[in-house]
């Protein structure tokens, strides 16, 4: 299938040079909206159709692996194609200026946050961006779903585990485990039923030639060899056992840093089925478990990352600033280093994973170039997730419109707010940034207009 309207160059483009590539992905770092899809579209746009760096089924191909993994799937696609151009130097710039703006956004946002949050004008704009992300994470659990849950099975198993998390409390991971297994076998019985059949990537798009086409000869450092793929896990391994073995003699095992360091290496091996599927995770340990943010930080938390570039996961960049700060583990004069601290671990051993997972497996995946088929977990698990998510918002909900609990009464405000950005998300189908300008607009006027009137 081709799409006419494009302009066809019949000359193949010279070779990307480390200064372009450079250039590029440091852009994409700073214009990364939109979550993963938004991501991969500019990737698309950019690196297939108008650069022409790649093919559109040497796109999609990678696109299928880093689909399969636990992590951001955006992220570990640019390092996938940053490393198929450049080697492992490629593969490392990709990956981490796709990051670094976020990171330092969001670190300077949650030191603001920590230090002018009571301002009753910074306070007005989070009371309007919360009820706004309770809409935003209900429309992902609802555009999850109705890619994912093609037949009652996946449905039964999407219940089961909103049943799981709600009612029996059961952990986060264990879910996961379950939903893993329940496809495995399941496939073995009911294949047809976990097909789930994204085949939508099996597109011929044409956009001309392209520095690595489909023709194109395998690269030397594209080839799989054992001995590389063992130097890649040991680095890996040294890169995540150095650190937490410092931390460990420096502050032992119950220090917060060491805690939040294993906390979210095991949430980072979890994030199947995208950042969304890491939040009940996340909240469950930090929030409940730990105690390093309150509900209310969490919330915050995401209405921040969802309005900043970069992978959605990087919420975890402010909540582990904000649990730093108010653990204090060296004391109430350093609480914003910290914090600063803490996010510089947590975004160590968060993204170390995705790294180490395409650095490992893309040489393999090139040289095959075969389809990959271990679907049928990954279905279940994503159902799953769909459950989980529809928890989560319930629990944001709560939290925001009963924040004095059932005797507090319901908070009326917020749910106007909640009900006005859910229509425009999804009746009118705009886009998040306008939703949360609006929310914020309506926070700012019910906290410093409405309500001093009415008192």
């Amino acid at each position: 299938m081709t799409h006419d309207a494009t302009p066809r160059d019949s000359s193949a483009p010279v070779s990307v040079s480390r200064r372009s590539a450079f250039g590029f992905w440091l852009k994409l770092g700073f214009i990364s909206f939109g979550g993963p899809a938004g991501q991969i579209a500019i990737m698309h746009q950019e690196l297939v159709e108008r650069r022409r760096w790649l093919s559109e089924q040497r796109f999609l191909h990678a696109l299928n692996y880093c689909m399969l993994l636990p992590g951001p799937e955006a992220q570990q696609l640019a390092t996938y194609i940053g490393w198929l151009l450049h080697r492992t130097w490629g593969g490392l710039v990709a990956g981490l200026l796709f990051i670094l703006p976020s990171f330092f956004l969001l670190v300077a946002l949650a030191w603001v946050y920590v230090a002018y949050g009571e301002l009753p004008w910074v306070a007005a704009i989070f009371y309007g961006i919360k009820p706004a992300v309770t809409v935003i994470v209900l429309q992902a659990a609802h555009r999850m779903g109705r890619r994912t849950l093609h037949n009652p099975l996946l449905w039964s198993i999407a219940i089961a585990a909103f049943v799981a998390i709600f009612v029996f409390r059961v952990p986060f991971p264990l879910i996961v485990i379950a939903a893993a297994l329940a496809g495995f076998v399941g496939n073995r019985w009911l294949p047809d039923r976990f097909g789930g059949g994204d085949e939508k990537l099996a597109t011929r798009n044409t956009w001309g030639p392209a520095v690595i086409d489909d023709q194109s000869p395998p690269q030397p450092h594209t080839l799989f060899r054992w001995s590389r793929l063992l130097l890649v896990l040991i680095t890996g391994a040294l890169c995540w056992l150095l650190p937490m073995a410092l931390l460990f003699v420096v502050y032992g095992w119950s220090h917060p840093f060491t805690q939040m360091s294993w906390f979210f290496t095991k949430a980072a091996l979890l994030t199947f089925g995208g950042a969304y599927a890491v939040l009940p995770y996340v909240y469950q340990g930090a929030v409940s478990h730990f105690g390093w943010v309150t509900p209310g930080q969490m919330i915050d938390g995401l209405a921040l990352g969802e309005s900043t570039p970069g992978p959605l996961i990087m919420l975890v960049v402010f909540v582990a600033f904000l649990g730093g700060v108010s653990q204090a583990p060296w004391g109430q004069g350093a609480v914003y280093g910290a914090g600063a601290l803490a996010a510089l671990l947590v975004c160590w051993f968060t993204f170390l994973p995705s790294f180490v997972f395409i650095f490992a497996g893309a040489p393999f995946i090139e040289t095959t170039h075969k389809n990959l088929g271990f679907k049928a977990p990954l279905a279940a698990i994503t159902a799953a997730v769909v459950g989980v998510i529809v928890n989560l918002a319930i629990f944001f909900a709560w939290h925001i419109f009963w924040p004095q609990g059932w005797e507090g009464g319901l908070d009326i405000f917020s749910l106007a707010i909640a009900l006005v950005a859910g229509v425009a998300l999804l009746v009118f189908r705009l886009g998040m940034m306008p939703v949360l300008a609006g929310s914020v607009v309506a926070g700012l006027l019910v906290e410093l207009v409405l309500r001093p009137a009415i008192a």
